[in-house]
Parts: C-alpha cells; structure tokens; sequence
C-alpha cells in the first residue's frame, strides 16, 4: 500500500516535472482531499486530486515553524 504523504498550507511541493513556466516548487495553499496548490514561479494556481498529486511530489519542504518565511525560503536566500 502506497505512503500517505503528509503536507499542510505553506508547505513547498518539489514536483518531478516542472510547470511550464519551469519551475519544479509548487506552494499548499488548501490541503485536502483535492489539493490547491500555486506555482512558485508564475503564481499560477489551480486544484488537483490528492491521489494525482501525491504521485508527482519528489520532496517536501515544510513550513517554518519559526517564523512566517519558508524553509525552501531561506535556502534560496542563503545561497545568494
């Protein structure tokens, strides 16, 4: 039996295909049993079926607990 992977709102989805746009992040912004998730890159959002999108996601990048900014946030600042 497949994992049930585990997410909530402002959680960083890495997909393993990219958007059109060419950005692999995709941001919870409603989890569910269809999820709306956004484009990182474009912004572009929309609703997908849990069982689709759970097939898609390479990792997850949680959302900090510390403070309002992103993990995957702060990793892209620190690389600059």
């Amino acid at each position: 039996m497949p994992e049930i992977k585990s997410f909530k709102a402002g959680d960083i989805l890495k997909m393993k295909k990219k958007h059109p746009c060419g950005c692999f992040e995709m941001k919870v912004i409603v989890p569910g049993s269809d999820v709306k998730i956004q484009c990182a890159g474009c912004g572009h959002s929309f609703v997908i079926p849990r069982i689709k999108l759970e097939k898609s996601i390479k990792s997850i990048i949680p959302l900090s607990t510390d403070s309002s900014e992103t993990a995957y946030e702060k990793q892209k600042t620190d690389n600059s």
